[in-house]
């Protein structure tokens, strides 16, 4: 036996978190909560947003269709608006919810009550949209985030426009978001009239654009938000493009937040590629808000730790 004095520790009361006044802020709250785990991921990653934007370095968020789903979009869209986020990188089905956002304002069919009707994804106005975004990218050179962009650009400024990613990107830098699929991943696919040989076009177009955006990371940050394969997959594939091609990425941060950890994320986002990774597991419609408050709120001067 020894003297609990000679044993080395993990915690201590330095570190525990601090209750906050009854009107404290949001941003207070999330600055004295405990000093471990979780609660440091998130502290470091608005850290390093902020270190990045101050650099000049870009930040991504690669978005999967649950972020839509769960409400989250205002948080990202105002991000951008204040130049913390600087480019977004959505999966197919996060595009497609957003879509649907823009000109409906209402997203996420009950799929049990659909499939076995053979009505599961057949909504005219989302393929619509879709197969002309794809005309549109094979006649102007253009990548499918940009082309459905350009598609949704003219909408009247609406409640529910103002609530859609891709239709805030019109507004601000077009070239700004990407697009990445599998198809015959996403409901727009069964569209009859959609041109295969122009969405695979577009697609790789977006791919490529990703490749360049990872090339410049060096100091910047990418964060994965609830994509568990595709996105995570490109992100991998772009970073060894970059570095054949010689570029410098020992400086970048990369995190994932997602509601439960999942195995492609975990190696392709945190894990595997060179600088530093952060694996923040909550739900979006709790994290997102945190991480928000956080990027927004003025620097908290003092500790109030007990």
């Amino acid at each position: 036996m020894k003297s609990i004095r000679d044993r080395q520790h993990k915690m201590s009361i330095g570190q525990f978190g601090a209750v906050q006044p009854d009107e404290a802020s949001v941003a207070q709250v999330v600055a004295n909560m405990p000093q471990c785990l979780a609660a440091d991921s998130l502290r470091k990653l608005a850290a390093a947003i902020k270190a990045a934007r101050d650099d000049g370095s870009p930040v991504v968020f690669a978005l999967g269709g649950h972020v839509v789903k769960t409400g989250c979009s205002n948080y990202i869209i105002d991000l951008c608006r204040r130049g913390f986020v600087t480019h977004l990188a959505l999966n197919g089905a996060a595009a497609i919810h957003d879509v649907e956002i823009a000109i409906h304002g209402e997203t996420s069919e009950d799929v049990d009550d659909t499939l076995g009707k053979g009505e599961f994804g057949m909504v005219a106005e989302t393929t619509e949209l879709f197969d002309a975004a794809c005309q549109a990218c094979s006649s102007r050179n253009i990548g499918l985030g940009a082309g459905l962009v350009n598609e949704l650009a003219d909408l009247l400024r609406t409640p529910r426009a103002a609530s859609s990613l891709l239709w805030n990107q019109s507004q601000v830098d077009a070239g700004s978001v990407t697009v990445h699929a599998a198809i015959g991943a996403d409901t727009v696919h069964l569209s009859d009239d959609l041109d295969g040989a122009a969405l695979g076009k577009a697609l790789l177009t977006d791919f490529r654009a990703v490749c360049k955006i990872v090339f410049g990371l060096q100091g910047g940050v990418w964060v994965n938000v609830g994509s568990a394969t595709l996105l995570p997959e490109v992100f991998l594939k772009a970073i060894s493009s970059a570095l054949h091609a010689g570029a410098e990425l020992d400086r970048i941060t990369t995190a994932d937040m997602d509601m439960i950890r999942h195995y492609r994320p975990t190696q392709n986002v945190v894990r595997r590629p060179p600088g530093h990774g952060l694996q923040i597991t909550g739900h979006h419609e709790i994290m997102l808000p945190l991480l928000h408050q956080l990027l927004v709120s003025p620097p908290i001067t003092g500790d109030a730790r007990l």
